[in-house]
């Protein structure tokens, strides 16, 4: 007969909170191991994947399946020992109570000589920049063509570190918006995305380029570049004004040469983190990315809380089921009702199509270890540390002050981390579990894995390693203190993987359509 695997739970399994009924895997468990946990021995009943879940007790139908200290479905009956699968829960959550957010305390700031400083590009408005761009921007898909052609030429024939080493490159911003739509929403963010990227401190000076009959024509376009005439050079060219194509991409690059010796004359200086906005984000996430990744950055947030910068979250699908925890983390009540009210407004947008957000998990979530949202969304609200939130702001829209605040908008990567940019992210701090390669096309995003294995695999792309917390040879406290570093150093000037590998993502929240 064969005999039996006996080992103690931590070396294969975690418990992350005390009132949990579940336990996570660490690393594959086969089945009829023996898990010894609290002075009990539990048969695992079936193997278990990693940051997969077993019943560390029998859990009748209709009893709450716990992770995080919170329920996050329902059983349908699971015998201890036994694997949690979609299959075995109900995706429904018990009536919640929520704490009143009355009396949360602001941050615990540091005293402004601990408060570290990083090196950026000063900008005439005052605010201060992580890279600075020359920017080319298409006011609709009917200029992305020209724009990227503009873009590229330029950095292949104009541009070199050598020759310009203060400006970062030149960079367009292809999209497929901005004509053959409705009126109204979706042209109106478009526009307003483009022009916040445009007045970003992280961009020099900006190239407009329209094709010249577009609903997001110069006209339409105007209203939202006003404000930015006397802060720095912007200029316009029309394709059929122009007379074409070649014609266009002739005038645009020399406009551009112009741009580079102009941006090339202002040099990095030294800068407080106060002045830091920190957009973070996770993406291919897995069962570990709540429980390393996630946290860490969160501390890394608190910390930049701490020195009076700035952290803005999103992904408001991926709060689902968690969304009663960061109401009661509020600035006031006004603050918990925005929370709560971003999360209903979602589900309601959503359901308007005929979808629900349980559909929000991939089938790479769901291979991870998320097999619902509200596990998903339980281990993606650690990203936003323990601050207090004093709001919640628009899509591409910039904070009302410092501190901690929720950005509505979708959990879709390609979108929201565009959208945390626009609203003034100098710089992203984005976890992953499965191991996500994106990036941005005017800020540096810090990617951070969840575990060793997706970090060793794909060192090329990401920045950082928080699976160390799993193996045991770091604390989260540890591994955020290194993101703060990370953020900091990556902020005056250091390159990022999705930078060196040239990752210039940019699209626009789709609002017409489903986003999740």
């Amino acid at each position: 007969m064969a005999t039996q695997t006996v080992v103690p739970m931590e070396e294969v399994a975690l418990v992350v909170h005390p009132d949990d009924n579940v336990a996570v895997a660490k690393t594959r468990i086969s089945e009829g191991t023996i898990v010894l946990w609290n002075g009990r021995a539990i048969e695992v009943r079936e193997t278990i994947p990693p940051g997969h879940r077993f019943a560390l007790t029998d859990l009748p139908e209709g009893i709450p399946v716990r992770q995080y200290g919170q329920p996050f479905g329902i059983s349908k009956g699971v015998r201890i020992g036994e694997r949690i699968t979609r299959e075995r829960i109900r995706n429904e959550l018990p009536p919640r109570i929520i704490k009143p957010a009355s009396k949360n305390a602001p941050p615990d700031y540091f005293p402004d000589e601990q408060i570290p400083t990083w090196q950026g590009y000063r900008r005439k408005d005052g605010r201060a920049g992580t890279r600075n761009f020359v920017l080319v921007v298409p006011t609709s898909m009917c200029a992305s063509t020209e724009a990227m052609q503009i873009a590229m030429r330029a950095e292949l024939l104009l541009w070199s570190p050598e020759e310009y080493p203060n400006v970062s490159g030149v960079v367009a911003l292809p999209h497929n918006k901005g004509c053959g739509c409705p009126d109204g929403t979706p042209v109106e963010m478009l526009m307003k995305v483009l022009g916040r990227y445009i007045e970003h401190p992280n961009v020099a000076a900006a190239l407009v380029i329209q094709l010249g009959c577009e609903k997001s024509n110069f006209t339409a376009f105007s209203k939202y570049m006003e404000p930015l005439v006397d802060k720095k050079p912007v200029k316009f060219l029309g394709i059929q004004e122009c007379g074409g194509t070649q014609a266009t991409i002739r005038r645009g690059l020399e406009i551009v040469g112009g741009f580079l010796e102009l941006a090339n004359q202002c040099e990095r200086e030294t800068a407080s983190a106060s002045e830091l906005i920190l957009g973070v984000k996770c993406g291919g996430s897995d069962a570990f990315s709540g429980i390393t990744a996630n946290p860490a950055l969160g501390y890394a947030a608190d910390l930049l809380v701490r020195c009076r910068g700035t952290v803005i979250f999103t992904e408001v699908p991926e709060i689902y089921g968690a969304e009663h925890l960061l109401a009661e983390r509020a600035r006031d009540e006004k603050a918990a009702k925005q929370i709560l009210d971003a999360v209903e407004w979602f589900r309601r947008y959503v359901g308007t199509f005929g979808h629900d957000l349980d559909e929000n998990p991939s089938l790479g979530n769901i291979e991870g270890g998320l097999i619902n949202i509200a596990i998903k969304s339980l281990g993606a609200i650690a990203k936003a540390g323990t601050s207090r939130i004093e709001g919640v702001i628009g899509y591409a829209d910039p904070p009302k002050g410092k501190g901690l605040y929720l950005m509505q908008g979708p959990g879709y990567d390609q979108e929201s981390t565009p959208g945390l940019v626009a609203a003034g992210a100098q710089i992203v701090g984005f976890t992953t579990g499965r191991g996500t390669t994106i990036g941005n096309a005017i800020a540096p995003v810090v990617k951070i894995a969840s575990n060793t294995p997706t970090f060793e695999r794909m060192r090329g792309d990401l920045d950082i390693n928080a699976g160390t917390i799993l193996d045991g040879a770091e604390t989260i406290e540890q591994v955020g203190e290194r993101i703060f570093r990370e953020l900091l150093a990556v902020a005056s000037g250091k390159p990022c993987k999705a930078e060196l590998n040239g990752h210039r993502e940019f699209q626009v929240w789709a609002v017409e359509g489903v986003s999740l």
